[in-house]
């Protein structure tokens, strides 16, 4: 009975242990994890549309819009003159560059010349007879005919006779064999064809000049040129005389120019086309790297912003209501940190930086600056 009695207190306190558990399990309740928002602090700008200019960048090295490259056509000992021929020489328009010995070529000139005189002089007796009405302006150029200067052009010829008597004699021939004479002679003495500075020096003074030889280069400091070489797509976009802003590299210095001249052709290799900058300043030198921006156009109802905000698929990040988007844009220049965007309403809320690990439907909070404090940070 004992056995009994206490197999079923076992079964019922298992039984009621069984419930007790249950009852427990039942009204168990377990607190769900609250997962914390993680909302990040972005840079914001408000979309204004606004005329945006078009500025093409470009670079190149000046050269004297005015140079010569002295080349002697004679040949001759090189005499000292009042300046030394020098690079960094200064010279004024028509004064002498180089000159060189033509003490034997200058007599053989003048023999050309007395004979003309003496061929002419000649022929004044038959004049006198046979030609009267001509010998008056015939002997008016013997009265002209200076031996030290330039020969004077032959009165002009009014008749046939009259030309077939002077043709006769030899002097129209003699006459262009001096010219020529002359024209050369005059090689020997090189001005200056303007105010310029001499760069090149590659000759000294008594030094033996052959015809052909390089002996230097001139050029006009004044005004320089910059050419440079842009994409083809820029072509309609350049104007002759419109004003250009240049720098040098260390951005230090700004100067004004305008475009001169713009190729007619495109390079066929590189599919650019040139144009030329003109620029004048008394600090500029040849030689010096300059930059150039040049204002292409004017984009109107457009804005500018960064590249790196720039998605791939040509979409930019909004904030709507603290969450971002993604909205489709129409890119109309790229420059080489900035690109220039249509079709974006005013008042569009958009990312001022980048945001690493951006998505749509990202929780942002646009950030207020402390205008007290910009300094500072």
């Amino acid at each position: 009975m004992r056995n009994i009695i206490l197999s079923i207190l076992g079964v019922i306190l298992i039984i009621g242990s069984f419930f007790i558990a249950k009852n427990l399990i039942d009204n168990k309740s377990k607190p769900k994890p609250v997962v914390d928002k993680v909302v990040k602090t972005v840079y914001t700008d408000t979309v204004s549309n606004t005329t945006i200019p078009i500025i093409i960048p470009a670079n190149g090295s000046l050269v004297a819009k005015q140079r010569v490259e002295l080349y002697a056509e004679v040949q001759g000992v090189f005499k000292s003159g009042n300046k030394l021929f020098k690079p960094g020489q200064h010279y004024k328009k028509g004064e002498t560059l180089i000159q060189i010995d033509a003490s034997e070529y200058y007599a053989s000139v003048q023999s050309a010349k007395s004979n003309l005189y003496n061929t002419i002089a000649a022929i004044m007796p038959d004049l006198r007879l046979d030609f009267p009405n001509m010998f008056q302006k015939w002997q008016n150029y013997l009265n002209s005919f200076d031996l030290n200067k330039t020969t004077p052009t032959l009165p002009k010829m009014t008749s046939d006779k009259e030309n077939y008597f002077i043709t006769g004699r030899g002097i129209v021939s003699s006459y262009y064999t001096v010219k020529n004479l002359e024209q050369r002679l005059a090689k020997y003495n090189m001005s200056a064809p303007f105010n310029g500075i001499l760069t090149e020096a590659l000759t000294t003074e008594g030094a033996l000049i052959r015809s052909g030889q390089k002996l230097g280069e001139y050029i006009d400091p004044s005004v320089y040129e910059m050419e440079i070489a842009l994409s083809k797509s820029y072509a309609s976009l350049l104007k002759v005389n419109e004003e250009v802003e240049l720098q040098n590299i260390e951005h230090t210095e700004k100067y004004k120019g305008k475009i001169s001249r713009v190729n007619g052709s495109i390079d066929a290799a590189t599919q650019t086309i040139t144009a030329f900058i003109e620029v004048k300043n008394e600090q500029l030198k040849e030689g010096m790297y300059l930059e150039a921006n040049l204002n292409a156009k004017e984009e109107p109802n457009a804005i500018e912003i960064n590249r790196n905000l720039l998605l791939d698929d040509n979409k930019i990040f909004i904030v709507k209501d603290n969450v971002l988007d993604i909205m489709a844009v129409k890119p109309v220049f790229f420059s080489e940190t900035t690109v220039v965007l249509k079709n974006i309403p005013n008042g569009t809320i958009i990312l001022n930086k980048p945001v690493i690990g951006a998505y749509s439907g990202m929780l942002v909070k646009p950030f207020t600056e402390n205008p007290t404090t910009t300094t500072d940070n």
